[in-house]
């Protein structure tokens, strides 16, 4: 392929040069292919259903580097998928002895599917694994900041006081929430053998190795044993059924990682809203430049981590889709997963990628956060005020104060403290207690504990 054939990326830094770009490649995928045409002649030289040395010389064969891709993604378009030229091309490939067990049974929809769900496990393995860094790089910035306060937020204004702990706790729960379903599906992502209409026909009248015509009817093939075997060759799960219209796990897959991109993406607009200029409680630990301006340093990483958050559920919704699949196999409904299910694995790896380097950089400006809870002169603690002062003065009595109060807040600039102690039934309070902040975070270090226990 040359440098403009390539699938170099250009318009997609999120998952570009990420581990995940590599698993999901074109080269990557045609290797997937010819792992699944090989492991199928293995697990059935395993069953004695193909000469022994049927297995070695089929898989010495499958290289990706061996093959042309450019020629085999143009060929596809002829029975609308790879496997066709790929069978033809590996066969010659094999030689004439052993030749004729490539492929030996099986439909397409076999082998692209089997590929698919080796692409899948080997890219989700990847994504696991920088899951465990951020969640790592959260649990310590969590425990860091188990009293840090700061104000909380609800719909855009300050509501009362909370931690920045509590929030990264939160987020480090979501990655432990996307950890945990990503782990399920990994586990039981099943290979696909079921032949041209998911019966196993052809597995069903094929001879033992080196049986002839004219001898009796040998013992017929137990299909069982060959899907076994050949899930074990892939370190795949066995299904219980051919799944070539029963497409729960490319669902299951899909829901998943678009949860996970959705998780990341969490982290990702808390800090793109905290990291504003006239906010500043977070910065990125190296922020991106601007073509245009050069003071700027902008927090690339969530950018393009909430990029991908927004696309994921788009395709995921094509791959849910692609669930109410025609027939025995469909026309259509496989053939729209393909891209978007590499699109999908593509965009959380590369989220994955970029959420360790932004939770291991995470700057928190906790002087900021201080200021900030001070911005409305002690109003952020009403909700406390309200119900200390109700046994003092009554309900009603103190609601109409602190409202009464308020305004004069707004208007003089006044602390709010400062005010309630020209009130003399409140001479024996402590006003200054009652109205900092920080005294007003309620459970939110047992909170953090209690989320950071789980593993």
């Amino acid at each position: 392929m040359t440098s403009a054939d390539a699938d170099t990326g250009l318009l997609a830094p999120g998952w570009t040069g990420s581990p995940a770009a590599a698993s999901t490649s074109d080269t990557a995928y045609l290797q997937a292919l010819l792992d699944a045409e090989a492991a199928l002649t293995r697990a059935q030289a395993a069953l004695g259903l193909v000469p022994a040395a049927a297995g070695p010389a089929v898989t010495s064969a499958a290289d990706a580097a061996a093959f042309d891709g450019r020629s085999l993604a143009e060929r596809a378009r002829g029975g609308g998928n790879p496997v066709i030229p790929l069978v033809a091309d590996l066969t010659k490939a094999v030689g004439t002895e052993f030749g004729p067990y490539v492929h030996r049974g099986a439909t397409s929809q076999d082998i692209v599917d089997t590929a698919t769900m080796l692409v899948a496990a080997r890219t989700l393995d990847l994504v696991l694994a920088d899951l465990g860094r951020t969640e790592s790089a959260l649990a310590a910035i969590a425990a860091a900041h188990r009293d840090t306060a700061m104000p909380g937020r609800t719909l855009t204004q300050h509501a009362v006081p909370t931690t920045f702990g509590l929030k990264a706790a939160g987020w480090r729960s979501l990655i432990l929430d996307a950890r945990d379903r990503l782990a399920v599906v990994r586990a039981g992502l099943p290979a696909q053998l079921g032949g041209a209409a998911g019966t196993l026909a052809a597995f069903t009248v094929f001879r033992a190795a080196g049986s002839h015509a004219s001898a009796p009817s040998p013992a017929p093939v137990d299909t069982h044993a060959l899907v076994a075997a050949y899930a074990r060759e892939l370190d795949l799960h066995a299904p219980e059924l051919p799944w070539h219209t029963l497409r729960a796990p490319i669902a299951d897959l899909a829901g998943a990682l678009a949860f996970a991109a959705g998780a990341l993406g969490k982290i990702a607009v808390d800090v793109l809203t905290l990291a504003r200029t006239e906010i500043a409680e977070l910065a990125e630990g190296s922020g991106g430049g601007s073509s245009a301006m050069p003071h700027k340093a902008n927090p690339v990483r969530s950018t393009l981590i909430a990029a991908a958050a927004r696309r994921a559920p788009q395709l995921a919704a094509t791959l849910y889709g692609a669930l109410a699949a025609e027939d025995e196999r469909p026309a259509g409904a496989w053939h729209a997963e393909w891209e978007p299910l590499r699109d999908l694995l593509r965009l959380v790896g590369g989220a994955a990628r970029d959420a360790v380097e932004l939770t291991r950089g995470l700057r928190v400006n906790t002087d900021v956060m201080r200021r900030h809870l001070d911005l409305t002169h002690g109003l952020i603690v009403s909700e406390r005020l309200a119900a200390e002062l109700a046994p003092v003065l009554g309900r009603a009595r103190a609601k109409e104060l602190l409202t009464r109060a308020a305004k004069r807040v707004y208007a003089e600039g006044r602390p709010l403290g400062e005010l309630l102690a020209e009130e003399p039934q409140l001479k024996d309070l402590d006003l200054a207690d009652l109205t900092d902040p920080a005294h007003y975070t309620g459970s939110a270090g047992t909170l953090t504990d209690r989320a950071l226990e789980r593993r």
